[in-house]
């Protein structure tokens, strides 16, 4: 199979953005007069965005209401609007790698579940935003991964299969998603998968970084 184009996850694959999650999850419950969360606990509700992220921070017993969650929800957007990119940092091999992918000809797109809001905003405060040929948000189609219309949408947009697609992830919901769409996934062990480490069986190679990816897609 000849891979013509790779989609990158976000959060946890691409940058590390732990760190002004974590600030804003913790502004948001301080004036929400809620008891603050671990950076650990953060980590694992990290992955199927923003809603969920700021219900999980909220849910102790019982999960929030409807106002509550709404409230919360617009407490966070206004601090992660303010601090979104201002400690993240690129995981090692990112930048390296990308520049491999993009130098080999493929086509390139992240595809994310960070609301679109966030996600231009990140990407171009890294310095990355024109490398890629497509962003898809958590808000850019009817669905979010685990579900394959965010790849599928993804390969529209760069005019490739997503049987010529390769995704790159840090998370089950990353390898169900590419599983879905048909597409060949890699697993990255460093970043945030929601808790739950993922057994190399259930993707199609385990890599250390995206420079090993690169260099794994050659002899796949």
């Amino acid at each position: 199979m000849k891979v013509r184009s790779v989609t990158f996850d976000l959060d946890g694959t691409l940058l590390d953005t732990l760190a002004d999650l974590t600030e804003a999850c913790q502004t948001m419950l301080t004036e929400l007069r809620q008891p603050l969360r671990q950076r650990e606990e953060i980590v694992s509700f990290v992955g199927n965005g923003m809603a969920v992220l700021v219900e999980r921070c909220l849910t102790r017993e019982e999960p929030p209401s409807e106002t509550e969650l709404a409230a919360a929800i617009a407490s966070f957007r206004r601090h992660y609007t303010e601090v979104n990119g201002r400690n993240t940092r690129f995981y090692p091999g990112v930048q390296e790698g990308l520049q491999l992918f993009r130098n080999a000809g493929f086509k390139m797109a992240v595809v994310t579940n960070k609301p679109a809001e966030f996600t231009g905003m990140l990407l171009e405060r890294m310095g990355v935003s024109g490398i890629f040929d497509a962003v898809v948000c958590g808000d850019t189609t009817a669905f979010k991964k685990p579900h394959p219309e965010p790849i599928h949408h993804a390969c529209r947009l760069m005019g490739t299969h997503p049987g010529e697609n390769l995704h790159i992830g840090d998370s089950i919901n990353d390898i169900q998603s590419a599983r879905a769409a048909g597409s060949v996934v890699f697993y990255v062990p460093y970043g945030y998968h929601e808790g739950d480490p993922v057994d190399s069986a259930d993707c199609d190679a385990l890599v250390s970084d995206l420079v090993a990816a690169f260099e794994r897609l050659n002899t796949f």
